[in-house]
């Protein structure tokens, strides 16, 4: 097969993590008989100071013409003035949107041999596989109108949270789609005690989930969700939510892999071009240093593989070299380990050069994002 994928390295870390991926993907198209074409490009703070553009449009353009999209992070302290009219979020959001990549996969899976690194009790790490589903393109991030005015007493900043059926329904079918393949679980997460959007929300989600009869849909409000997540996160199996819950909840589940750097996610529109990224941000604190755990990216690569380029026995290879290099040991500093970027990069695409890698407590077929 042949495909072209975008690399979006972005800031701090992302040029590091995006390179090991980059490195296991020729490894499988070696394997498998693939050929892959590479096109590097600017996005976030590098795009703002070499083209005045958080997305510039050359960018923008090379994405469109993509099979695939892998990006590695944006942002950090020289840009962070909340006062600047041009900010290297604005190129990642406006890349979701303009591309309407409305669905944003995040899946949490514990390794049993993290649990330590967890702050959480270890008996509630076991069985946790979760699939979290966050809408991508509206809410709270997109809303307009959004101002700031000074009045007579002080300053006053608006912003504006608004979904329409058509973005709820969408975005809630393709987490009952995933559901159907896993437990057949979904919980609808929202505000629906005061936020009017929410009560839509859950209004269409009753509808979609009755298209499918292998799914039960739960409701939860978001506080409790929160607080659920961290006592009994086994009981979740596909999470569905708005734009801003999502962010903040995906961020929050971190803790219970050991290290938000763990964390992959693929970001999904109405086609096969999806754009792939870890779920960390850039870092600044360690860019540059060879510390960055780059298994969120190489497991970003995985999922790329999967959902825009079908390739799910590829993948399936990806995921468990990844797990079975955790299992043997290989260890970033995130996860209390000395191993370097490059060296965890390694330690993934030694074992993808060994027979079938195997990982009992990852069962066969059963993929961390389906």
């Amino acid at each position: 097969m042949k495909a072209r994928i975008v690399l979006l390295p972005g800031d701090g870390i992302g040029p590091e993590v995006v390179a090991e991926a980059r490195v296991v993907l020729n490894v499988v198209a070696a394997a498998f008989g693939h050929e892959w074409s590479y096109s590097e490009h600017l996005i976030g703070g590098c795009a703002i100071d070499r083209t005045g553009q958080a997305l510039p449009t050359e960018t923008l353009a090379a994405c469109r013409q993509a099979d695939a999209i892998l990006l590695g992070a944006v942002g950090g302290p020289q840009w962070d003035d909340p006062s600047a009219e041009l900010r290297p979020e604005d190129g990642l959001l406006a890349l979701r949107r303009k591309l309407d990549l409305f669905g944003n996969l995040r899946p949490v899976k514990v390794h049993p041999a993290l649990a330590a690194a967890s702050p959480v009790k270890n008996n509630r790490l076991a069985g946790v596989d979760i699939l979290v589903v966050r809408e991508l393109t509206s809410g709270l991030y997109f809303g307009q109108p959004r101002w700031r005015e000074t009045l007579s007493d002080g300053v006053r900043a608006v912003d504006t949270l608004s979904y329409t059926d058509a973005e709820i329904r969408r975005v809630v079918r393709l987490a009952c789609r995933l559901a159907s393949a896993r437990r057949g679980l979904v919980t609808s997460i929202d505000k629906a005690n005061v936020l009017e959007s929410s009560r839509l929300w859950r209004n269409v989600a009753d509808d979609v989930a009755g298209e499918f009869s292998d799914v039960t849909l739960e409701h939860q409000l978001i506080d409790s969700a929160a607080m659920r997540l961290i006592s009994d996160p086994a009981e979740f199996d596909v999470i569905v939510t708005q734009n801003m819950f999502g962010d903040i909840l995906t961020d929050e589940a971190s803790v219970l892999t050991g290290s938000l750097g763990m964390l992959p996610s693929a970001s999904l529109g109405a086609n096969n071009l999806g754009l792939y990224e870890p779920v960390h941000g850039s870092a600044p604190d360690i860019a540059g240093e060879g510390k960055a755990n780059p298994v969120g990216a190489i497991l970003s690569a995985a999922m790329l593989l999967r959902h825009s380029l079908g390739l799910v026995d590829e993948a399936e290879v990806v995921e468990r070299a990844v797990y079975q290099a955790i299992e043997d040991g290989a260890r970033t500093h995130d996860l209390g380990g000395d191993l370097a970027t490059r060296a965890m990069g390694a330690a993934v695409c030694e074992i993808l050069d060994r027979p079938y890698p195997a990982a009992d407590w990852l069962p066969a077929r059963r993929f961390l994002c389906l």
